[in-house]
């Protein structure tokens, strides 16, 4: 099979490559190599892969519709997996312009190339921000997702409406994944878990928004592998929305807790008023992942936030 995955030198993209890569499959990469965080981790998520004959990169932006019509003719694509766009809730606030453009148009562009280049698959990574302030206790997927606090979420929204109009529309077999905070190994370092990790063991204080009583259902990064390949796989429905959760959910005084126990080391706490755009909480309901792709999350929190030292520390990270 050959797999084109956008966004795939960042830290899910890359990590689905070398899978996919170890499998036999050829796979082709797509990905800007924005400012956002320092290109250069990008780069060694790759540098492996450059000289396997099955691995092709293009440096592109998925905004550039010829671009993509040159990554579209070089090779047939069996199944797309769009994991590309502008990630993180806050900057989202500073610039929802460009979320809409790179996130909305972005799609729109893949999804017009695969009606023209007769490609009929596609994995989209959606998100657990489009559930917004949910006050039920537990997100599924029958949820009404009508009220996105930050522009962020609301691409993302936008974007499984884009794909389900597309299915309508062209017969497209589209499967939208709603990520759940994926941790581990090539985690950006913006994200909490990592950012947090580096601060603590340079005796540097951590921010900390709220009372720390806020939850996440954070998700290991092979857990996520397992639920896009299963989905890649999956040819039962031809249009799915399904939540990929670590099914449990933590606060996060203990996700700091945690970090503290895994370095032996305790960190310097600064607590900050809540950000706008945050949620309060995200549980994940993933029984339908489990009753249409035999999901099942196997990486407990603790063990997670252990690999991830582990990683860091043998890779000696430069963030």
């Amino acid at each position: 099979m050959h797999y084109l995955i956008t966004g795939g030198a960042g830290f899910i993209g890359s990590s689905l490559a070398d899978k996919l890569l170890r499998e036999g499959h050829e796979i082709s990469i797509i990905d800007n190599f924005n400012d956002y965080y320092s290109p250069s981790i990008k780069e060694t998520n790759i540098q492996h892969n450059l000289t396997n004959p099955l691995y092709h990169l293009f440096r592109n932006d998925i905004e550039d519709i010829s671009a993509l019509e040159r990554i579209f003719t070089s090779s047939p694509i069996d199944v797309v997996i769009h994991l590309a766009g502008r990630a993180g809730v806050r900057p989202s606030l500073e610039q929802p312009v460009e979320y809409v453009k790179s996130n909305i148009l972005g799609t729109v562009n893949l999804l017009e190339m695969m009606k023209k280049y007769h490609v009929n698959k596609m994995v989209f990574a959606s998100s657990s921000s489009v559930y917004g302030n949910c006050s039920e206790a537990i997100f599924s997927e029958d949820l009404k997702v009508t009220e996105p606090i930050s522009p962020y979420a609301a691409t993302k929204s936008a974007c499984e409406q884009l794909c389900y109009t597309w299915h309508h529309l062209y017969n497209l077999n589209i499967i939208c994944l709603r990520f759940f905070t994926v941790y581990g190994p090539r985690q950006r370092p913006d994200l909490a878990i990592n950012k947090f990790a580096r601060l603590i063991e340079a005796g540097q204080p951590i921010p900390m928004y709220g009372d720390g009583s806020t939850k996440r259902d954070y998700t290991f990064i092979d857990d996520i592998l397992q639920g896009i390949c299963a989905a890649i796989n999956y040819n039962q429905t031809s249009y799915e929305i399904i939540n990929l959760g670590g099914g449990e959910p933590i606060t996060l005084k203990r996700m700091i807790e945690t970090i503290e126990q895994t370095l032996g080391q305790k960190a310097i706490i600064q607590q900050l008023p809540m950000q706008p755009g945050d949620v309060n909480k995200t549980v994940c309901d993933w029984s339908k992942a489990h009753n249409l792709l035999h999901y099942t999350p196997r990486t407990s929190f603790s063990e997670g936030i252990k690999k991830f030292i582990e990683w860091k520390h043998n890779h000696k990270v430069k963030l």
